[in-house]
């Protein structure tokens, strides 16, 4: 696929693409640094038949010839060139004051559109063949993280008109979780993995990274992801849960939750503390964590939080019988959503899970349900009719698969640090790294395809290790079921001791 993008024509080329890519590969698996030196420096160090196999080497009449290191480097830059959507020229012989010029000059005229969507077009290919037949389960529920990746170069003064070295990199917001650290403004990209994760009550799955995003910080990492999870579903994958914290599901819905919930979607979500608790009401419906609730719903059940981290075992029970009550406030779906997204929705009172007497008939259900004691005197909508339509634009921000904050949620958000595994393991010092330096490229182009290759050895990885956890364990099974029951043995008597028997008479 790679080798057809390339310019044809001329001398024909003596290195591909296929050994480029292989060479980096080999050598961010030695936990090198994703540099070309250091690629082209594992690529000539494989044994001389997979060298010709590859063809990275020929016999010349002086022997064994492997391709240099200005071969390596013009294959990686001619094809990054076909696949770059905004190249970043080279300074060579321009002047300091005629950069900017230079550079507008570079890029103008370039198909950005279908550049970035060959190049995404090429990371996803590079991904998808990392992972076997047998773990592409469908659907597919995928845990999805930015995190920032800091470029090389530096930027210039906010004074200076000259372009930096890197002109696609700009500043962002970098948040620490690490006790201590704190948030800070850095120079470079956001990157982002779709970690699988296992179905709610599935098998156990490797935690392969099935999509990476690579982008400036100038764009909105939520919409960015929801746009490569969509072009994933258009191509054929079919999407289950899609597991997210709030830096996502805190962006306005038309840029994550509705093109997510268009391409078949589930969304577990951590709500934004501005989003939590009542936003007000539709139909005389309450509307508060994605859900109407009877207007006669306690208010302290409303403002219930998530669980707090560390908690104990009683304030997790209290808790949980605490969300136990709030959802047999919340009102049911009866049907839908149709092809247009509207649902029906029935009351409460009509689900026959609270006693209320505006409707007579739920007066007779017993005492262990709750019962609404001080009905409104003019009873809205939601109130005066037995069920709802609710169109698709409610609580389209925070709606989600499961009751927010109930147990189930908290269940299946908890599958989401997957991928947070997935760039502690790229940050890894036996992998190289990922740090300032880890890649002295400068562009969005050389960077997403070094970053999707990295991911790409850790699939490999990964699955080399989880394939030979799951054998061990099932030679440990093994062995216990061919394990014989040891049978008691009385103890012989001594010599000192004298044992009576009784013999019955005939």
């Amino acid at each position: 696929m790679l080798d057809s993008l390339l310019p044809s024509g001329g001398r024909p080329r003596e290195l591909s693409s296929r050994p480029v890519l292989l060479g980096l590969m080999i050598a961010m698996s030695t936990g090198r640094p994703a540099h070309l030196a250091a690629g082209h420096r594992a690529l000539s160090g494989l044994p001389a038949g997979t060298k010709l196999r590859l063809k990275a080497a020929r016999f010349t009449r002086e022997g064994l010839r492997t391709v240099s290191y200005r071969q390596f480097e013009d294959t990686f830059s001619v094809l990054v060139s076909v696949l770059d959507p905004s190249p970043v020229p080279s300074f060579r012989g321009v002047g300091e004051d005629d950069r900017a010029a230079h550079l507008d000059t570079a890029r103008a005229g370039v198909d950005t559109v279908s550049r970035r969507a060959l190049l995404d077009a090429v990371t996803d290919a590079l991904l998808e063949a990392s992972i076997p037949e047998a773990y592409r389960v469908s659907p597919s529920s995928l845990a999805i993280d930015w995190t920032d990746h800091e470029t090389f170069a530096r930027p210039r003064a906010r004074e200076d008109p000259r372009p930096s070295s890197d002109p696609d990199a700009s500043f962002g917001h970098a948040k620490r979780n690490a006790p201590g650290a704190k948030d800070c403004l850095f120079y470079g990209y956001y990157g982002q993995v779709a970690t699988m994760v296992p179905g709610e009550g599935g098998p156990a799955l490797p935690e392969l990274v099935r999509r990476i995003a690579f982008h400036s910080p100038r764009r909105d990492p939520a919409a960015v992801m929801a746009e490569t999870l969509s072009r994933a579903a258009r191509g054929g994958l079919v999407l289950g849960d899609v597991l997210s914290d709030c830096g996502y599901s805190n962006r306005h819905p038309e840029h994550f939750a509705r093109p997510l919930r268009r391409a078949g979607a589930r969304l577990v979500m951590d709500l934004h503390p501005h989003d939590r608790g009542p936003q007000g009401t539709f139909s005389g419906a309450v509307m508060a964590n994605g859900n109407l609730y009877c207007p006669a719903t306690p208010p302290g059940l409303l403002e219930l939080g998530p669980l707090r981290r560390g908690a104990s075992r009683e304030e997790t029970a209290r808790h949980d019988a605490a969300s136990f009550e709030l959802s047999r406030y919340k009102f049911s779906r009866l049907s839908g959503p149709d092809c247009d997204g509207y649902e029906r929705l029935v009351c409460p009172a009509g689900a026959r899970r609270v006693r209320c007497p505006i409707k007579s008939a739920s007066l007779a259900l017993s005492y262990d349900r709750p019962s609404v004691l001080s009905p409104p005197s003019s009873p809205p909508v939601c109130c005066r009719q037995l069920t709802i339509t609710l169109p698709p634009q409610v609580n389209e921000k925070t709606r989600q698969a499961h009751d927010y904050p109930s147990a189930s949620r908290r269940a299946s958000y908890h599958r989401r640090t997957a991928a947070e595994r997935s760039f502690s393991r790229a940050a890894d010092p036996a992998m190289g790294g990922v740090r300032r330096g880890w890649s002295r490229l400068f562009g969005v182009a050389k960077n997403s395809l070094l970053y999707a290759l990295l991911f790409v050895v850790l699939n490999l990885r990964l699955l080399e290790s989880f394939e030979r956890a799951m054998r061990d364990t099932a030679a440990r099974e093994g062995q216990r079921r061919r394990r014989r029951r040891r049978q008691a043995v009385s103890e012989p008597v001594g010599e000192k001791e004298s044992v009576e028997i009784f013999v019955p008479p005939d």
